[in-house]
């Protein structure tokens, strides 16, 4: 662990003498499955609601993530390129990713992750990411966490939201949601249109540089309705439909600024369900069933000043059926115990991808297709009490049973102990985690290779411990609150492809194992109503354990510094800098050409966004996206985009 972080801790825990907790904590539903306030919760939680949105400038999923604790963000060019998350060190696959409770990553996608650069947000009202292993509650994915996006519903009297804006370089957007209920119906009906010229992904500092733009465009239409039955008793279907269209270079040899490679990606997602409260609002029960399709078109067409002379007409399409029951039993206080519950659940889902890829490079075909299934069962239990109105504590068992492997059993174990002295929560938990091998790495057949149908699931062990902290001072309730963790992680039976003895050929094995560990701190200042800054660092190490190399697009340090000012009531500023220290990565020289493995160069970000209140319904903003025009790249190779401004207006309409 470097210097600066080990100061930073120690300041942090001396200082939790004088803390005193908050007057008020934000409810999570996704860290235990049971609303219950962050504090209360042994893990790492980060809220984001609409209105932090709003106050970010943020318009895309992999915007709204990007600062949180924990997490790198790593989009291969501009939004609506390929973009991965990375949670606690640990791959862009380990991370479950739900929408309104439904698992969502790709099962068409090769390693099943989630395509964090196809979503935006005009229908989101919130997103809870809870850091650490949590298949004990959630099953496969889930060794780094869970983020679990939740869409907007209809409440209060009938509203229109409408937001407009357009700016440089050629750039526009709009968004409109109506929501509200009308006497037993409750809805929110949103549509969207993102559109950007682009910049050029290439790097500039690369002799291929030619200054292609990539436009890119998303186009979102969004409804969740519901019927009370009862006042217990509520129907709803959520329907959500979005195009994703954008273009990007090649990454060949040498990388080409090509102007005619483009990904289509269509995302359409349906849940219908029932859910109840029972035994006077003791039982909170819920059944679904849900269904997810994907389709991911990549299309090159042939440019005769290609180098790599690469062309591509290539498909992937994913389906999921899930169907969930889930429920929340309140249980009576029993002695020191109180505040008790048991949830208890069952689950069924059916994965099915199609793959056609179809390529050429220097003359030569790359084929590669797949047409597979597979189902799970599984059922999950937990517990959660208070002891004493002084710990609290949790506890998660599941077993999967998947049509391709066999079994799978995780748990999850977590205690939070209030220090009322200090007004400080100690915390720890000690969980496992479990990936199921994709249904590429189980049945891809290709000209180079065959995927290896006997595969096992990756498995972890991890636990963390940290504090979290409030005090009072200068007239406010909270004018400093923090975090400060410790995580570390052990992941086996790591799947790689692997050459075949004696061949060109390769295959799919369980043949490495990681070991992750790290320190999240948090640190926001409150020293006046119109006044707030949050400071984020995490130092991650993550290595192979076979190798003893780093594991690649892991850096070790990562920070965020982001603040709210009130300088006048109806305006807000809302600068942002976050730091991306050095990490490993796939290396392209300034010719172009890949060189191997080494280290990529750090970068440095600034965006800031501007709000102001005309009246009670209309409101202007500016955003300034990187505007000091950092040529960092995320992924060595590919550049961010550049600087760019957004000027608009929101209207609140009742």
């Amino acid at each position: 662990m470097t210097k600066p972080t080990l100061l930073l801790c120690t300041a942090l825990t001396l200082a939790l003498p004088l803390a005193a907790r908050a007057s008020e904590q934000p409810i999570t539903v996704t860290a235990t499955r049971i609303p219950t306030p962050a504090d209360a919760v042994p893990a790492g939680v980060t809220i984001l609601t609409r209105a932090d949105f709003a106050a970010q400038g943020d318009t895309t999923l992999a915007q709204a993530l990007s600062a949180v604790p924990g997490v790198n963000i790593v989009q291969a060019g501009g939004p609506g390129n390929a973009t991965s998350l990375f949670m606690r060190g640990t791959g862009s696959e380990d991370v479950l990713v739900l929408l309104d409770g439904v698992p969502v990553n790709d099962p068409a996608e090769p390693n099943g992750a989630f395509n964090f650069g196809v979503y935006t947000l005009a229908d989101v009202e919130r997103i809870e990411i809870v850091r650490g292993p949590m298949s004990g509650l959630y099953g496969g994915n889930a060794i780094g966490g869970v983020i679990n996006i939740i869409t907007r519903r209809g409440a209060g009297k009938p509203r229109a939201d409408i937001t407009l804006g357009g700016g440089w370089p050629a750039q526009g957007q709009g968004s409109a949601t109506v929501s509200g209920v009308s006497g037993r119906f409750d809805y929110a009906l949103s549509a969207a249109l993102n559109e950007q010229a682009g910049f050029d992904a290439t790097p500039k500092r690369m002799s291929v540089y030619a200054g292609h733009r990539a436009p890119y465009r998303a186009k979102l239409a969004a409804a969740q309705v519901g019927y009370a039955l009862s006042p217990q008793t509520r129907l709803y279907l959520i329907l959500r439909a979005q195009q994703t269209d954008a273009a990007f270079p090649d990454l060949g040899y040498p990388i080409y600024d090509d102007p005619t490679e483009f990904d289509y990606n269509t995302n359409l997602f349906g849940k219908l369900g029932l859910s109840s409260s029972l035994l006077d609002g003791r039982w909170h029960t819920e059944l679904f069933v849900a269904r997810l399709q994907t389709r991911l078109h990549n299309k090159n067409l042939l440019d005769t000043a290609d180098p790599n002379q690469a062309s591509a007409n290539d498909h992937y399409d994913g389906a999921r059926t899930d169907v969930q029951w889930n429920n929340t039993l309140r249980l009576p206080d029993a002695g020191p115990f109180n505040l008790s519950s048991a949830l208890f659940g069952v689950e069924y889902s059916n994965d099915s991808a199609r793959e056609a890829v179809n390529e050429t490079n220097y003359g030569f075909p790359y084929t590669s297709h797949l047409r597979a299934s597979q189902h799970l069962w599984a059922g999950h239990a937990g517990l959660q009490t208070t002891l004493a109105q002084r710990l609290t504590l949790t506890a998660a068992l599941r077993d999967d049973s998947v049509s391709s492997f066999g079994n799978a059993i995780t748990w999850r174990l977590g205690g939070v102990f209030a220090l009322p002295a200090w007004h400080a929560n100690l915390k720890a938990a000690v969980g496992t985690g479990f990936l199921a091998p994709s249904l590429f790495d189980l049945h891809y057949v290709s000209n180079y290779g065959t995927g290896n149908p006997n595969l096992r699931p990756e498995y972890s062990t991890g636990w963390e411990a940290g504090v979290d902290f409030s005090q009072p001072g200068f007239g406010q309730a909270d004018f400093i609150s923090g975090s400060v963790s410790y995580f570390a992680n052990s992941i086996r039976d790591l799947i790689q492809s692997v050459t075949l003895p004696g061949s060109f050929t390769s295959t799919e094995e369980n043949v490495a194992r990681a070991q992750i560990n790290g320190v999240e701190t948090n640190l926001t200042l409150r020293p006046a109503d119109w006044l707030s800054a949050t400071l984020t660092y995490t130092y991650t190490r993550a290595r192979s354990r076979t190798s003893t190399t780093p594991l690649l697009r892991r850096p070790r340090n990562v920070a965020s510094l982001s603040a709210t000012l009130r300088p006048v009531p109806a305006l807000s500023l809302t600068p942002q800098l976050r730091y991306v220290g050095r990490f490993y990565d796939t290396i392209y020289n300034d010719s172009g050409y890949y060189t191997g493995i080494g280290s990529s160069d750090p970068g440095t970000i600034f965006n800031l966004t501007a709000r102001y209140r005309l009246n009670a319904r209309f409101t202007l903003f500016a955003d300034g996206r990187n505007i000091l025009n950092s040529r960092f790249e995320p992924q060595n190779g590919l550049q961010m985009p550049g600087a760019s401004l957004l000027l608009g207006i929101h209207a609140t309409l009742q």
